[in-house]
């Protein structure tokens, strides 16, 4: 079931309280958005499960957005339209309402992963696209090293590839999304080359796997980075990544097309 939180946020992570300045850091990438406008081409009609902020909702589209939370709601510019106060899990529209759907680094949020999935599949007669992260390559983030209990956190909490794959049905394509330098939505591998910007306590605030780490852990992260930035450690490990163009890391577009008829 559900977990509802104080300000009607869903989920295992509390945005309510969280979620304040998240829009700051959290701005839609242009080339991420390339790759998900690409996996919903020729459709008019959207729908954004767990919308947010409003990243990612293609601008020449008629979009939907579905939020739970008042704080994320309340982000959104007033250049998109109002959020429809709802959970995945029970989506308040029309089998095949919608030709297209978009869920942004929210799966790993709903309550019901299988109930959610198969209602994005339900209200959708065309494509279905979830960004998402493939757990089981979060490691090769540099991050694993001064704070492995976010990695684990985080590994535990984003399903299997597979799973949303079963979840969905249909035809899937599964998509690398490579991670630019200068990425303005700021997850966690986004600062893969600019390890200062997560000693920023906002910037951790906006990934809420840091929500589940206690304040010894982020003094103990925040401890051992910055030694390691000022002695040069880091660099000496990690230095090309200042310079690397792109990451390949975990981060994965999940596309359903329908076969129904």
């Amino acid at each position: 079931m559900t977990n509802r939180h104080v300000d009607g946020s869903a989920g295992d992570a509390d945005y309510g309280e969280i979620g304040v300045g998240y829009a700051r850091y959290r701005r839609p990438d242009p080339r991420i958005a390339g790759a998900i406008n690409a996996a919903l081409d020729g459709t008019r009609t959207v729908v954004n499960v767990g919308a947010g902020a409003g990243s990612y909702e293609p601008a020449d589209r008629l979009v939907t957005a579905v939020e739970p939370s008042a704080a994320m709601r309340a982000q959104r510019p007033t250049s998109l339209t109002r959020a429809i106060d709802a959970t995945a899990e029970a989506l308040p529209f029309a089998d095949d309402e919608f030709e297209g759907a978009l869920a942004s680094f929210t799966v790993h949020q709903w309550g019901d992963l299988t109930a959610g999935l198969h209602e994005l599949r339900r209200v959708t007669s065309g494509p279905v696209a979830v960004l998402t992260c493939d757990p089981t390559q979060l490691h090769r983030f540099w991050l694993n090293e001064y704070a492995p209990e976010v990695i684990a956190v985080e590994a535990s909490r984003y399903p299997a590839i597979a799973t949303i794959a079963n979840g969905l049905g249909g035809t899937i394509e599964v998509i690398p999304v490579p991670i630019p330098r200068d990425c303005t939505d700021g997850f966690g591998e986004a600062y893969y080359g600019r390890p200062e910007s997560l000693l920023d306590p906002g910037a951790r605030r906006a990934n809420s796997a840091w929500s589940f780490i206690d304040d010894t852990a982020h003094a103990a992260f925040e401890t051992a980075l910055r030694a390691d930035l000022d002695s040069g450690a880091w660099d000496a490990r990690h230095g090309h990544l200042r310079t690397q163009p792109l990451f390949d890391g975990s981060l994965r577009l999940v596309v359903s097309r329908s076969t129904r008829k």
